[in-house]
């Protein structure tokens, strides 16, 4: 089987909506890799275990690990993918017996589901270095370490919470419930309810339940509204509709409810997010 070394950058990140990677083959790199899929549903291979993601969850790949990333639905996905060497921060990095910021990456606890407040954070983080590191501005590199800094501390916390390390393989998903995710992805935008998607995949909702929490990390409604709002938050920064009209488009029948759930996962109400992000961007 095809193995490929690649040559890491010092520091390198990018944010694309994709069908297919770059890096078909298996390949490992001497740098580490944060890996952050925002929407869609993917395969990964690192090492000897296999991740099925869905938008909202990270990927750790420490240095020299075997990985690949596997689109089988065909359908796009948006990835943002980070690479660094240590060297780069390494004027940063208190070393001590009690803490190293980088263990994480060798705790084999690759996969990490976010909730939504979780998620908001990280891609404020990955959008501020992406912005630092198209523009460089003056100072825009101290900027990157302390921002990748912040970034390695959450993941260095979050991975202290994940359980210990199942060695006995990987954890392939129901394939059902890998079908169910790519359904929610492509027709979130329509009513869906537990006992729908139940009766359209010929699936308990009890069991269904369970077995997707298990899968991806999320519970039903808890994907299904990461879904909505990250569209959400697309239309609010890169169009002028009205923001009623961004509710009904993404799959809310209330503005109340829309409100409500934008403002859990993303701390702002969805006006004062247009505001804020909207003039970022400009």
């Amino acid at each position: 089987m095809e193995l490929n070394f690649y040559e890491a950058s010092k520091f390198d990140i990018s944010r694309e909506r994709k069908y297919n990677t770059s890096m078909p083959t298996r390949h490992y790199h001497n740098g580490y890799e944060i890996f952050y899929l925002v929407s869609g549903d993917i395969s990964y291979f690192i090492e000897d275990q296999s991740y099925q993601v869905v938008g909202g969850a990270l990927l750790i790949i420490n240095m020299n690990e075997i990985h690949k990333l596997v689109n089988s639905s065909k359908e796009s996905f948006e990835r943002i993918t980070l690479l660094f060497q240590e060297e780069f921060l390494e004027d940063m990095f208190p070393y001590n017996d009690s803490f190293h910021v980088l263990s994480s990456f060798a705790s084999g606890k690759h996969f990490m589901p976010l909730n939504g407040q979780e998620q908001s954070f990280i891609e404020k983080l990955f959008d501020k270095m992406i912005a630092e590191y198209n523009k460089q501005p003056p100072g825009y590199e101290y900027y990157l370490k302390t921002l990748l800094f912040e970034l390695l501390i959450f993941i260095y916390r979050k991975s202290s919470t994940l359980p210990a390390v199942d060695h006995t393989g990987g954890n392939p998903i129901h394939k059902k419930i890998f079908d169910i995710v790519d359904y929610l992805n492509q027709n979130y935008h329509e009513t869906q309810t537990i006992q729908g998607i139940s009766s359209k995949f010929f699936i308990s909702p009890s069991y269904f339940c369970k077995t997707f929490r298990e899968n991806t990390g999320f519970t039903f409604t808890e994907y299904l509204n990461n879904v909505r709002i990250k569209e959400a938050r697309r239309l609010l920064t890169g169009s002028t509709l009205k923001i009623a009209d961004i509710a009904e488009r993404v799959g809310f029948e209330s503005m109340t409810h829309f409100g409500r759930i934008f403002k859990d996962i993303t701390s702002l109400s969805p006006l004062k997010y247009r505001q804020t992000y909207k003039a970022e961007l400009d």
